[in-house]
């Protein structure tokens, strides 16, 4: 069997030769013609049923060629059956609930999470009654109406971990998505532990370069049917361009998350004996809850963290302005090293006292490790955190 390495390189480019091309293709089309009525048909009602192929795309909101390679290509890195390509992770994620509402109307949810996931799913927008749990807790808040249990590990923006294997145990008959952006493929399968869905933000490190878009759904065919339909009658289907970016960004997958990963290794160290932190939490230190799961579930601590430094938000703001190599900026998972603060950025939309709750704090930044020389990133950081002691001084008379 290919390792993941070459499984990330060749992937949904088994036919290309065949086809006398080197690079993937792109299908831009936006219609496909209809030669023969009763296969258009066919093709239409096996489309709008789910199905993940059919003899004529008919119209790119159901299907498209190229959406579909880079969905083959994910699936397999994931040891999935079948991979589902949104035009976001949040587009990704608004399917999984509204296809679980043919199951009840009640999701219960581990937090930390994404900001914009607590939200959504806070605020009640899709007509689901989020109850928030702590991890041990989901087997005694489970009810009859329990649609779904969301989970996200390592977890934004804590890098909390939680066990995969224990809350399926715990959930039961009860589906269970696991959000594993900050872990990609390279680190964990959750599929392999009992997961029902695994989501991922491609935006972040499957697409790995900062310039596209996209969220992805793997799970079981059966499973994945009432995704597609969903995704046909709303319209969210990945871009065939950004399908296209994605799926070159898949190719150097593992050495990115590799190398990043080394950088963040030694990065947390360094930070964790600065002055001006007062805490670093990354798996790799122990310093996060369950971190001994990046051992067992999965294969290496990733290259998120968050740090808090010692004066609060005042200080973080001052980071943020004085970085010049690193880019203050949410999202995660690029070539480069991005640097921002949750509770005034990415978790705004989360209300206070959860933030406190949880573990967000006025002083916590959140720092994805991109692939540069580890020693520029340091003089950046170190620079940056050395300005928030300097704004401290008294001035000179």
């Amino acid at each position: 069997m290919n390792r993941l390495e070459t499984v990330a390189v060749h992937a949904g480019k088994e036919d290309l030769v065949r086809l006398g091309v080197h690079a993937v293709p792109i299908d831009l089309s936006s219609t496909y013609p209809v030669r023969d009525l009763d296969e258009g048909t066919a093709s239409l009602d096996a489309l709008v049923a789910g199905e993940g192929s059919a003899a004529n795309s008919i119209y790119a909101r159901l299907h498209n060629p190229t959406v579909a390679r880079c969905e083959r290509a994910i699936a397999e890195l994931e040891k999935a059956e079948a991979c589902v390509a949104y035009a976001s992770g949040m587009a990704a994620l608004t399917a999984v609930l509204l296809a679980a509402q043919s199951r009840g109307r009640h999701v219960l949810v581990v937090r930390p999470i994404y900001g914009t996931s607590d939200h959504l799913l806070a605020s009640g927008l899709l007509g689901m009654e989020a109850e928030f749990v702590l991890a041990e807790d989901v087997q005694t808040s489970l009810r009859p109406d329990t649609a779904l249990v969301i989970i996200e590990t390592p977890a934004n923006p804590t890098v909390d971990l939680v066990d995969i294997r224990a809350v399926v145990a715990d959930a039961g008959s009860v589906p269970v998505l696991v959000d594993s952006t900050f872990a990609t493929p390279v680190l964990q399968n959750p599929l392999a532990l009992g997961a029902t869905y695994v989501m991922h933000s491609a935006t972040k490190f499957l697409g790995g370069h900062g310039d596209v878009v996209a969220g992805v759904i793997c799970c079981a065919d059966e499973l994945a049917k009432p995704l597609r339909t969903m995704r046909a009658a709303t319209g969210s289907i990945l871009h065939p361009f950004a399908a296209y970016l994605l799926h070159r960004g898949l190719a150097t997958l593992a050495l990115r998350v590799e190398r990043a990963q080394a950088n963040a290794i030694e990065l947390a160290q360094r930070l964790a004996a600065h002055a001006a932190v007062g805490k670093v939490f990354y798996p790799g230190l122990g310093t996060v809850r369950n971190a001994e799961l990046c051992r067992s579930q999965m294969r290496g601590p990733g290259s998120l963290m968050a740090f808090e430094v010692r004066d609060g938000r005042e200080a973080a703001a001052r980071v943020m302005q004085h970085v010049s190599l690193i880019t203050p900026a949410v999202s995660l998972g690029s070539v480069d090293t991005l640097i921002q603060h949750p509770a005034g950025l990415t978790h705004r939309v989360v209300d206070p006292e959860t933030q406190a709750r949880t573990g967000i704090t006025a002083g916590l930044m959140r720092l994805s490790v991109g692939i540069e020389h580890v020693e520029d990133v340091w003089v950046d950081l170190e620079q940056a955190l050395a300005a928030t002691a300097t704004a401290k001084l008294p001035r000179a008379a």
